[in-house]
Order: C-alpha cells, then structure tokens, then sequence
C-alpha cells in the first residue's frame, strides 16, 4: 500500500508565494505518476499539475507559469511552487498518485491521494 502526506498550506497574501511538499512512499515516489489537485470551495476537484515517471510535466491552464511542480528523489519529496497567488487559487490542495502513466482524458483517477493542505490567499 502506497500512502501520501502533503503539507505546507497556509493563509497567504494576494500576490505571494507558497510551496508545498508532498512525501510518497518509496516504491510510490520511484514508479508513479505524482500530481496535485485541488478543490476550491463550492467547486468539483481538478488538476493543477502533474510530473510523468519520465519527468514530464503538465498545468492547468489558469496556474501556467505560476506554478511549477517538481520532484527531490535525494529527499523523497514531490513539491508544487506557487507563485503570484491570487484569491481564486484558495483552496484545497491535494498531493495525488497513479501507477505508471498519468490519467487522460481528465479523468482524476489516481490510486492514491494525501488528507489534503488548505492554502487561503487574501485579496
């Protein structure tokens, strides 16, 4: 069984930056797609971003070139930077896992997800 801790959310100004960092089980870390996904109030889940096994990586459309999503194998740590942070990125934020290729299609299928870090920006 593969387990996920994220953590690093917090109340923030509009404007500011903020990372989080996820810590996969090993074989997780080694051999899984990683990705964050989020759910702001009111709304369904989706995804931020996303790091293949090969290293590539993809965005949401309205986080593209604020956020960057990359990964420490020498510490075990997946993170997600947050940069110019607006109030519509309050929310959420899950660390999430699949074996081997990310989902397509949009779909959020992944095998296994974190508790979840709340991170609030204030406008």
């Amino acid at each position: 069984q593969g387990q996920l801790v994220e953590s690093g959310g917090e109340s923030v100004q509009a404007g500011g930056s903020l990372r989080l960092s996820c810590v996969p089980s090993k074989n997780i870390f080694r051999d899984y797609c990683m990705a964050w996904v989020r759910q702001r109030p009111g709304g369904e889940r989706e995804e931020v971003a996303a790091i293949g096994t090969g290293g590539g990586t993809r965005f949401l459309d309205s986080v593209k070139g604020r956020f960057t999503i990359s990964e420490d194998k020498s510490k075990n740590t997946v993170y997600l930077r947050m940069n110019e942070l607006t109030a519509d990125d309050t929310a959420m934020y899950y660390c999430a896992a699949k074996n081997s290729w990310c989902p397509t299609g949009g779909s959020l299928s992944f095998d296994y997800w974190g508790q979840g870090t709340q991170v609030t920006v204030s406008s």
